[in-house]
Formats: structure tokens, C-alpha cells, sequence
């Protein structure tokens, strides 16, 4: 995969509604800038076909960033002849937004199923979440070198309540039974006991997704499209909690190939 002098070309793509998507994206940038064989081109969307063509590895953070038919293809074709996706917290997500019809009415928030095929590819599809919240996330495979040595920990963030597709190999995992309101499946989607996948791994072809659900952030002004000029907090969410970034950090060297080559 990797060109001349082992040069690796990666592509992030982070953008989208209701998060500080220029926070996570430098965050990320920084943790890509630990592999001096990286070259990081950076989008905010999915109008990014021609360097997804020549790339070896794809991060996303975004959240209602929806890719367009032929963006789509392209993005299973990229994980087919054996890109690596790291796909991060909204990636999953298409959600549209219905106002309330009487003043003082609560708005729902839909999710419809538009990602077509790629949910396949990723595994899931983001359905809803209880309120941002403290929640314990549990290591399923703690054999598995993403997650080795990591034990239970707890983190405030969005807890994913997803519509899976195939059967991705779960390593991190999260309980939560109950409803999820607001949403307009919240009152359905969570009401079973099955884990809810938080780190997973899904292969396609002769490529890999690895779907991280953690990652929420959110400054003060990121509302606004809904209303709220001013939250007026600054939410980090899991970036600092110490087993997210350490599992993240690892998620990012599996991308490049770097645990590979240290035998992890």
C-alpha cells in the first residue's frame, strides 16, 4: 500500500452539525503527525474522490456528513481493495430534524436509513442516544492489542445506540437499556439488553473498518442551526479521558500499519 519510501497518503475527512469538528480535527491531525511517513490531505466532506483513489488509509469524524452515490461507491471501493477506514463517533449518522408543529412542542430528531450500502460496509447505522451522560464502557476482547491492558473505564459521552449490519468484531462495548428521547426510534431502538458496540472492527473486502463510537465534543456556538446562540460551556467529552486516547492513538497506528510492524 504504501508509495516511494514508504510513504503512506491519508485523508480525513471532518465536518458536520452540533460538534467542534475543528477541535477533533486538530486533535486528530496531531495524532496522524506521530507518523512522519503520513501525508494528511484534509476535506470537511466527501467531495474527496480523487486523493480516496490514491490513499492508503481514511479517517472520518463528522456527524450528518452524508456522502452522495457515487461518494459512496467510492468509499466501498477504497475499504475493497484493502483500504483502512478509521470511522469515528457521528460517522454513522444521517439525521434530519423535525420541528415541532405546536409552539412548545418537543423536536424530534429522524434517522433515516440514506447511507444505503455503505451501512454495510461500516457495520452500523446511528439510530439514537440517551442524554450525555457518565457510562462505563467494558472491554470485550481484552486480548485483542487495541485494547490490551485496558480495563473498564468511564467516560461522558454520546452512548451510540446503532442498527448493525454484519457482524463486526466488537472489542469495546457499553449496557444501556431504556429509552432515548427525542429521537423518533428512541422509544424502540435501546429497549433490548444487547451490548451496544462502543470499538469494533469490520472487514470488507480485503480492507478494514474500525468504528470507534467515542469522540463527542462541542464548544459554545456549535447549536446555533437549532436555536441555542450560546450553550455556554466548552464539552471535551472522552478527549480527556485517558483509555479513550490511548485506544485511539492505537486505533490510528493499526491504520497506518504501525502495530503491524511492531508485532502488536
Amino acid at each position: 500500500m504504501a508509495g516511494p519510501a514508504g510513504r503512506l497518503d491519508a485523508v480525513l475527512v471532518c465536518g458536520g452539525r452540533w460538534h467542534d469538528v475543528d477541535f477533533a480535527r486538530l486533535r486528530l491531525l496531531h495524532l496522524l503527525a506521530e507518523h512522519p511517513r503520513v501525508r494528511t490531505t484534509v476535506y470537511q466532506d466527501y467531495d474527496c474522490l480523487a486523493a480516496l483513489d490514491k490513499a492508503d488509509l481514511l479517517v472520518t469524524y463528522t456527524c450528518d456528513v452524508r456522502p452522495r452515490p457515487a461518494q459512496r461507491a467510492a468509499l466501498a471501493r477504497f475499504v475493497e481493495r484493502g483500504g483502512r477506514w478509521l470511522a469515528l463517533h457521528g460517522t454513522n449518522s444521517v439525521i434530519e430534524v423535525i420541528e415541532p408543529s405546536a409552539r412548545g412542542g418537543p423536536r424530534v430528531f429522524t434517522t433515516p436509513r440514506l447511507l444505503g450500502d455503505l451501512a454495510q460496509v461500516l457495520g452500523s447505522q446511528f439510530l439514537a442516544h440517551p442524554p450525555i451522560a457518565p457510562y462505563e464502557v467494558k472491554v470485550t476482547r481484552p486480548d485483542h492489542p487495541l485494547v490490551a491492558g485496558i480495563g473498564p473505564f468511564t467516560v461522558t459521552d454520546e452512548l451510540y445506540v446503532c442498527e448493525l449490519h454484519g457482524e463486526p468484531e466488537v472489542l469495546l462495548h457499553a449496557e444501556y437499556t431504556g429509552p432515548c428521547r427525542g429521537f423518533a426510534e428512541g422509544d424502540t431502538a435501546a429497549f433490548d439488553d444487547a451490548p451496544r458496540p462502543v470499538l469494533y472492527l469490520k472487514r470488507h473486502g480485503h480492507g478494514e473498518v474500525c468504528y470507534f463510537t467515542l469522540g463527542h465534543c462541542r464548544g459554545r456556538h456549535d447549536m446555533q442551526d437549532l436555536g441555542v446562540a450560546d450553550t455556554g460551556r466548552v464539552d471535551v467529552g472522552p478527549w480527556e479521558t485517558p483509555e479513550f486516547l490511548t485506544v485511539l492513538r492505537r486505533c490510528v497506528e493499526r491504520a497506518t500499519g504501525t502495530r503491524e510492524r511492531a508485532g502488536a
